[in-house]
């Protein structure tokens, strides 16, 4: 006993002498304590980069030094519907590896390099998101991306600056529905899901998404742009060296050409009118005829936050599933920017090639992109009223 209480007077003297030297040295912070415990302690593991932040600051330092960059993600999707004559339910995933390898001009205007894109689309249902419209007897799709593609070559093209930055062309393998009839909520990954309110608002059949061709697009004033683009119609993107056949064997393509002005340069995406031409060769293998039309487009930015939209289209053949469309709506960034809520509307006469009856079919989407760090989800929910391949019954 004599022995504890001499160990722990020491001990106390101990103590009490460091605190009298902490105090006089002013007081000590809680990292210098940190000291005398090992690296895999929590308290020095929180002070050590996440491998999110080690991965920013290795990208950072390959853009800076290589001029290549790159990103990764992936993506979930479900669908549940509420009324079917087939499937009700769909879901897929998607993941996609993507890149820009700035080669040529790095610090000027009249930059030039490659963009890359590869994707692995994968169902977890036996009918994929894009091909859900079908089962529930909708002329249209509620995802115009989320397949069974398993592999693809979305992109693979040299991107030339020239000009001072006025005009730029892509050679390679395109998507264009990058280019064509674009408008910033139109993105099926983090804006409107519903091909209504996406590109064509759903009248152009041939939307190659992987596909060989050429793109040029350039400023005619500070305000008018002006974008051409041709591209293999026939393209198979989970196939992309047989792109070369297809194209030069067949000879059939996607044309465009779009008109557009803006308020000024940097708000194209924000405040834009646009008309879009389109035509698309017949595709014999396909049975898809030769098809042409145009698409409109008007959207207005109010205090930075709030978008309005109002876009439509017309076909005359050429497989799309509608043979004209307007659509009409709204987005909004939530409170802190961390997110933004959509609605649109949409009225759609369905393509009578593809479907006997002429009644009109009306489609409404409201979504909210909620994002946390690295995490966006957003819950979607889809309206759809007089489905066109339903003629029984109206929901």
């Amino acid at each position: 006993m004599n022995m504890q209480r001499k160990v722990g007077r020491l001990f106390g003297w101990l103590l009490l002498g460091m605190a009298f030297m902490a105090g006089s040295a002013g007081g000590a912070s809680a990292s210098d304590n940190d000291y005398f415990i090992g690296p895999d302690a929590v308290e020095n593991l929180l002070e050590e980069p996440s491998p999110m932040e080690r991965l920013a600051a290795w990208r950072e330092r390959l853009r800076k030094e290589q001029g290549f960059d790159f990103g990764l993600d992936y993506n979930l999707i479900g669908f549940v519907a509420s009324a079917s004559p087939g499937e009700r339910r769909s879901a897929s995933g998607v993941a996609r590896l993507f890149g820009q390898w700035t080669l040529v001009g790095r610090d000027g205007p009249d930059s030039g390099g490659l963009v890359f894109k590869v994707e692995h689309r994968h169902a977890f249902t036996d009918v994929a998101p894009v091909d859900f419209g079908g089962e529930i007897g909708y002329a249209g799709l509620v995802q115009s991306t989320f397949s069974d593609q398993k592999g693809r070559l979305t992109n693979l093209y040299w991107k030339q600056n020239l000009l001072g930055g006025r005009m730029v062309i892509f050679a390679g393998y395109l998507d264009v529905t990058d280019y064509v009839d674009v408008y910033l909520m139109a993105s099926p990954w983090d804006g409107f899901g519903n091909l209504a309110f996406a590109t064509g608002s759903a009248t152009i059949g041939t939307l190659p998404d992987g596909s060989l061709g050429l793109m040029a697009a350039g400023w005619l004033s500070e305000r008018v742009y002006l974008v051409a683009g041709i591209a293999d119609a026939n393209a198979d993107p989970t196939d992309p060296a047989g792109g070369f056949d297809s194209l030069f064997h067949t000879g059939e393509t996607f044309k465009s050409l779009e008109l557009g002005w803006t308020t000024e340069r940097k708000r194209v995406f924000l405040d834009n009118l646009h008309v879009t031409l389109w035509q698309a060769d017949a595709r014999k293998e396909a049975d898809v005829s030769e098809g042409k039309g145009v698409a409109l487009s008007l959207v207005r930015t109010f205090d930075e936050r709030t978008m309005l939209f109002a876009r439509g289209g017309w076909s005359d053949d050429g497989g799309g599933l509608l043979e004209a469309a307007v659509s009409v709506g709204a987005g909004r960034l939530l409170g802190d920017g961390r997110g933004v809520v959509g609605l649109g509307l949409n009225w759609g006469r369905p393509n009578d090639e593809f479907y006997d009856n002429h009644r009109n079919q009306y489609t409404a989407e409201l979504f909210c992109r909620l994002d946390h760090g690295p995490l966006q989800v957003t819950p979607d929910l889809q309206l759809i009223r007089n489905p066109a391949d339903v003629p029984d019954r109206r929901w």
